[in-house]
């Protein structure tokens, strides 16, 4: 496996309490991972039962609220530092642990604690902190996702009650989401930023339905979700009537910390290289192939420039919260280079990595796991340079606001 202790220049030998607090999280996840949900996650499995990330984050809540890092100790978790928050994200990808529930975790338990009532966050952040419920994220609708402002799903006032209709796609998890939060038009005189309100309700609310979208690998993880006279209480209501995009801005900008993936990358490297030192059947392996060799070195030499380049941006002054446009360049190095991680396994596992082989065939029982998933992967992390913002969306901002051209 690929020598990832260092964390690059010293940095951990250089901050002992750091160190120890790495070495504490390490142990915990290898004494506690189940192995079933460890042996998923390395076979770059794109499909996640909903109980594995329920009972994981019951298994982190445990330990004094480790399923939430960057909640602060007085809603229940940790209390840590960035760079604790930094160690705990890389020794969960290290560890094939899954990835933290980022809807209600990591965007939406931060936002009710900026500005949520007390109510509001009496209600909805223990269930998030305990690992009893699902969020998904209803922000995309048809002709509205990069351009998000120009959403149209209304949210008209009726009294004490909101009444949805329209829709919302590209809706991750919403097949098995508990609750959504979203954006939802309520005034369209104005600006379209402005006249928009942000609204939490339960998905089995009447009047709601999911439709589901395969993705090319075959995977259903994305959906169509149509709202038809769907009631929600203005007391599910996060903030004030028409300021959603205020809100909406900050929960993005949580996605910032960690948008690189170099941590899954890193690991995903060293899986990749275990592979390709397996002996074919002529007694070689593929790592003797000098064309592959430089571009796995080349993928390699591209993930370490970013993992030093992430570590500079997010503990600089200020640490991840003072990051700007800068963010941008994070998300289009970080995908782009997991695309490519992506197509090196797909061509070391070879005939393997046929997509439509599924994960039980018995037409090729002595593959290993990750042969089995490769091609599904590849094609499935097609989409990390949309989401989020396109990596189109992403460069035209660095171009106006790091480089200054118009």
């Amino acid at each position: 496996m690929i020598d990832i202790d260092g964390y690059g220049s010293g940095w951990l030998e250089a901050r002992p309490d750091l160190k120890s607090f790495r070495d504490e999280v390490r142990g915990f996840i290898r004494s506690h991972l189940p192995e079933d949900i460890r042996r998923l996650v390395a076979a770059e499995s794109m499909e996640m039962p909903r109980d594995y990330y329920l009972r994981w984050q019951q298994i982190l809540y445990k330990q004094g609220g480790w399923g939430c890092p960057n909640w602060p100790k007085k809603h229940g978790g940790p209390g840590w530092s960035f760079e604790q928050q930094f160690i705990f994200e890389r020794e969960l990808a290290l560890a094939d642990a899954p990835r933290l529930l980022s809807f209600g975790v990591t965007m939406l338990g931060p936002t009710l604690i900026e500005y949520g009532s007390d109510e509001l966050k009496a209600r909805f952040l223990p269930p998030i902190l305990k690992g009893e419920v699902l969020w998904c994220q209803g922000f995309s609708e048809p002709n509205a996702g990069s351009d998000l402002a120009s959403l149209k799903t209304r949210a008209e006032l009726k009294g004490d009650h909101y009444v949805i209709n329209g829709t919302k796609i590209w809706t991750t998890e919403a097949q098995v989401a508990d609750w959504m939060f979203g954006l939802f038009r309520t005034d369209s005189s104005g600006k379209k930023q402005q006249g928009i309100t942000f609204l939490l309700f339960d998905m089995k609310t009447p009047g709601v339905s999911v439709r589901p979208i395969r993705t090319f690998d075959g995977g259903h993880e994305v959906n169509q979700v149509f709202f038809d006279n769907v009631t929600v209480p203005v007391a599910q209501r996060l903030g004030e009537e028409h300021k959603g995009w205020g809100y909406a801005k900050y929960l993005l900008s949580l996605e910032r910390f960690g948008i690189a993936e170099v941590s899954r990358s890193l690991q995903t490297l060293g899986r990749l290289k275990s592979i390709l030192h397996r002996p074919r059947a002529d007694g070689s392996s593929l790592m003797s192939d000098h064309s592959f060799g430089a571009r796995l070195a080349a993928a390699e030499i591209k993930l370490r420039a970013l993992e030093a380049l992430e570590r500079r941006l997010l503990f600089g002054p200020g640490g991840p919260e003072s990051l700007g446009p800068e963010a941008s360049i994070l998300k289009v190095m970080g995908t782009e280079l997991q695309q490519g991680l992506m197509e090196l396994q797909v061509d070391g596992v070879a005939l393997g990595a046929a997509p439509d082989l599924p994960a039980e065939s018995q037409d090729a029982p002595n593959l290993p796991p990750e042969a089995r998933y490769a091609a599904r992967a590849f094609f499935n992390m097609r989409k990390t340079s949309i989401y989020g913002g396109s990596n189109e969306i992403q460069k035209n901002i660095l171009t106006k606001a790091v480089l200054g051209l118009e």
